[in-house]
């Protein structure tokens, strides 16, 4: 299929979109009403590019109508030509975008993200790294205007973390946060190292996409819920009404704990959230496991050798080994500062180039 062919399919796809939306049986069904004016507002801004693009080409057709009619004027074929230079600039640009635009995307781009933060290999040292992953991804989130919620954490008594759990919305979400899933390793001198030797830790990040209740359903007789006194430090912060909450989903064994809100039912709405967006991404990742490599396994075991980025403290530098980047200023990156939005931006073209890559193979 040719790329006018493609753009005419797209363009017919909107219309059957529209056409749907406002049918009587798609309006008294609120699950398919959703399913539809979320694709619609997905493919909007591809329709509106293709409009342009449609209206250019035209414009270059008129154009050179006028210089090939042996009627018109020489100041009129002048004023054309010079016209027809910025429309053929117009197009070829508009044309690269249009393919950027009907690439394939992974279609929870638009959903928030549920990362989960865990200290790896390390002892002490991967909790402390683990904790400084999360205010990174707390700051950066901050910096960037996107709503960071805890949902759950796990700390050590030293100041680190076992374990974190926590969601992040906001516009694209989870096609800005995804490439964060794998393991991090950091290389540096803990603060309860008396002889100065430099350790190496790892803290292993997930990152899922938010899912809907029109994604996955969870029947009641497929989850078992304890509720429990959520506790904070020392044993302050105690409620004395128990509003904790633990989620066993019973067929895979997946175990959701969330005490961040005093109301018990908030609780058991988080924890089913995070249990909902957990096999969601575990069924996402059984059916794309042969086309979508960074689903199949996203942070490995935890060993120091499976890694997708080092923290380098004693040469002040991030290296992000899928794409060969290194950056220097560890204090600005770990404060999310726009060292981190280089290294995303970075991750996110190299996907793209790899998309392109494969299309025109096609």
């Amino acid at each position: 299929m040719n790329l006018e062919e493609n753009l005419n399919k797209i363009l017919s796809r909107y219309d059957e979109l529209q056409k749907k939306a406002t049918s009587d049986e798609v309006i008294n069904s609120p699950k398919d009403y959703a399913v539809i004016s979320k694709e619609l507002s997905e493919i909007l801004p591809t329709v509106e590019l293709i409009k342009k693009f449609k209206k250019v080409k035209q414009e270059i057709k008129d154009s050179n109508a006028i210089i090939e009619d042996t009627k018109s004027d020489n100041e009129m074929k002048e004023m054309a030509k010079s016209e027809l230079e910025n429309l053929i600039s117009t197009e070829k640009e508009l044309e690269k975008e249009i393919q950027i635009a009907v690439l394939p995307k992974d279609k929870d781009d638009s959903k928030n993200a549920v990362l989960e933060v865990r200290a790896g290999t390390g002892g002490d040292e991967a909790g402390l790294f683990a904790a400084d992953l999360l205010r990174m991804y707390q700051r950066y989130c901050e910096a960037r205007n996107l709503r960071l919620e805890l949902i759950h954490i796990s700390e050590t008594g030293v100041g680190g973390i076992k374990e974190s759990i926590f969601e992040v919305s906001g516009e694209d979400t989870y096609k800005l946060m995804r490439h964060e899933s794998g393991v991090h390793r950091v290389q540096r001198v803990p603060a309860t190292e008396s002889q100065g030797r430099i350790h190496t830790s790892t803290a292993t990040v997930a990152v899922l996409p938010k899912a809907e209740a029109i994604d996955i359903e969870i029947k009641p007789d497929e989850i078992r819920i304890d509720i429990f006194h959520a506790g904070g430090h020392g044993g302050q912060n105690v409620n004395k009404v128990a509003t904790a909450v633990r989620i066993t989903h019973l067929s895979t064994g997946l175990v959701v704990t969330a005490q961040r809100e005093r109301s018990q039912a908030q609780n058991r709405q988080i924890a089913m959230d995070v249990l909902r967006a957990r096999l969601w991404d575990a069924e996402l990742r059984r059916q794309q496991e042969s086309i979508s490599a960074n689903r199949r396994a996203q942070v490995g075991s935890g060993n120091r050798s499976e890694k997708i980025r080092t923290y380098n403290f004693p040469q002040d530098r991030m290296t992000d080994h899928r794409v060969n980047l290194s950056v220097h200023g560890l204090p600005e990156i770990l404060a999310g500062q726009g060292r981190l939005d280089d290294v995303i931006e970075s991750l996110l073209q190299d996907e793209q180039a790899r998309l392109l890559e494969d299309s025109d193979s096609e």
